[in-house]
């Protein structure tokens, strides 16, 4: 098998990205605001999450992701204002960012809420792409080592009940070109590109507050967008659309295990793309509002002959002034 790291370094640098640019999380549920402005405020209290994840240990310059987020209700709860981090390393690119975000929340009954929301950031992209082995010696497209500011905006919908959630979102909606310091006479371009995400769970008591069975699903897109373009190189654009099922029970308030399966919808309908993931995870609420959980991932394309499998280590904290102890999780 061809090294990882100068697989993925030709992707930045040669050709235009097929796949998935946006980290991926196991435990999305758990750092939702990053991939969702309008979910900040919907804890009702302050929140935050440190979430890190190690994908396809023992690959050499396999993908490394942190996230922090943290969000509160403000003005009766009416608004929403948060902040995400990212750190991202692929091989020798990393990505380091920060976005502001800000969700107003509809009312729309005494259970139900509609947020809209906004958020706007900075990403730092860089690639010391001279730490590349490379077969043919002197290649003009990793002769630089490029480092690029990039500004961009995003935007999300979340409806919610404390049994029900749906929300729709892209949460960088600028399309930032990433090798024009490369060779002019390229065919083919390094290019970030939208992506869109879909999420809808629920919460259903089996036995009260004792027992309550959890499903959800999350599909991710990157360039549904690209077959309007009139741009050539975005036309070719054919990632698959991804999705995440998930389906965990949570014991007495406490304890929440799961189940997931990540592929694409293409595998379904006849595409020779294979199976992505299968996945477990646990967390652990404590009573003082800490939530601490980790997730494993074994994989199940033929990356799996390489690597025992990717995890999650995740931790957060729920800051609820209103009553001494955190008396009812959130499932959201």
């Amino acid at each position: 098998m061809k090294n990882l790291l100068a697989l993925l370094i030709a992707a930045f640098a040669s050709v235009s990205l097929y796949g998935q640019q946006d980290p991926m999380f196991t435990k999305y549920m758990f750092n939702s605001m990053y991939y969702n402005p309008a979910y900040a405020g919907s804890h009702e209290h302050l929140s935050f999450a440190l979430l890190h994840r190690s994908q396809w240990v023992n690959f050499d310059g396999a993908p490394i992701t942190q996230t922090f987020t943290v969000h509160t209700p403000l003005r009766e709860n009416r608004v929403g204002v948060g902040l995400s981090l990212l750190h991202d390393q692929i091989g020798v690119s990393r990505t380091m960012g920060a976005s502001l975000v800000y969700a107003y929340r509809i009312p729309l009954s005494k259970k139900a809420r509609l947020a809209v929301g906004i958020q706007g950031g900075i990403t730092n992209w860089r690639a010391d792409f001279q730490k590349v082995n490379l077969e043919t010696p002197n290649d003009p497209s990793f002769g630089t080592s490029p480092s690029k500011w990039l500004p961009n905006f995003g935007l999300g919908l979340y409806y919610h009940t404390k049994r029900f959630y749906a929300g729709l979102s892209s949460p960088n909606l600028i399309e930032h070109k990433l090798n024009d310091q490369g060779p002019t006479n390229a065919p083919l371009v390094a290019q970030q590109y939208r992506h869109y995400y879909l999420a809808v769970g629920g919460a259903i008591p089996l036995k009260g507050d004792d027992l309550v069975f959890k499903p959800s699903v999350l599909f991710k897109n990157v360039g549904i967008d690209s077959k309007l373009s009139k741009n050539a190189v975005k036309k070719t654009i054919n990632a698959p659309t991804e999705f995440d099922v998930d389906l965990s029970l949570l014991f007495m308030k406490t304890l929440w295990v799961g189940a997931a399966f990540r592929s694409s919808v293409e595998k379904f309908i006849g595409d020779k793309s294979s199976y992505d993931s299968g996945d477990i995870w646990a967390s652990y609420i404590l009573r003082n509002g800490m939530r601490i959980g980790a997730a494993y991932d074994f994989t199940l394309t033929e990356i799996q002959k390489e690597t025992p499998g990717s995890f999650e280590i995740m931790l957060g904290y729920e800051f609820d002034f209103k009553v001494r102890r955190i008396e009812t999780p959130r499932y959201f």
